[in-house]
């Protein structure tokens, strides 16, 4: 049976966790896993109180990350789907957990126009289901904000554009790629390569 690691890649705002819901109607065994999920879960539990304490908890999730990405390879699950702006600072661990467990690396990049990424961008941090802790420069389990765009740490236009550019978050690719424009999400057709990553569960 082959493996495969999939890396949904690009910046933020361009619908990486859509994407992922998608793959899992379509293949309900994959294995997900996400380090914001992990940011959110050690802000709930463990809390900062300002952005060196955030920083440092955020030193702690790529370490759970890495250890859960290796679980789930060590198990031999065969598509193990992880979502992220993934930069090169992340391309060596990911490249040598994929070949210490044997699996075939696919990356989905995601892009779309800079303004259209920005107005998705702001909007999301504002949007009530999303967790505080993104926003702020100190949170712990219970607390809340009623006014968004009152949190602190909100990122500006600038330095959105600043860190996609630095981080080089559309370049990024490991293995087989796929790029995916996803600028107009109504003209988006997801269904070919969701077809191809199905015909691979029975390779």
């Amino acid at each position: 049976m082959n493996k495969y690691l999939i890396l949904l890649a690009g910046p933020p705002a361009t619908g990486k966790s859509y994407l992922v819901h998608l793959i899992r109607k379509a293949l309900p065994q994959i294995y997900t896993v996400s380090p914001d999920e992990f940011k959110q879960d050690l802000a709930e539990n463990i809390g900062f109180d300002n952005l060196q304490e955030k920083s440092i908890l955020e030193k702690q999730v790529w370490k759970y990350y890495y250890e859960a990405l290796n679980i789930y390879m060590a198990v031999g699950k065969q598509f193990v789907v992880t979502e992220y702006p993934f930069s090169l600072k992340q391309r060596k661990q990911l490249k040598e957990l994929s070949q210490k467990h044997g699996y075939s690396v696919i990356t989905i990049r995601l892009a779309a126009d800079f303004d259209v990424l920005w107005q998705r961008r702001i909007a999301r941090d504002l949007a009530d289901d999303r967790h505080l802790s993104f926003i702020m420069t100190h949170f712990h389990h219970g607390d809340t904000l009623s006014n968004r765009h009152l949190a602190d740490d909100l990122i500006t236009k600038k330095a959105f554009e600043e860190i996609i550019k630095d981080r080089q978050y559309n370049d990024f690719s490991l293995g087989k790629l796929y790029e995916i424009d996803v600028t107009d999400f109504a003209k988006v057709d997801y269904r070919p390569l969701i077809d191809e990553l199905v015909s691979l569960a029975d390779e």
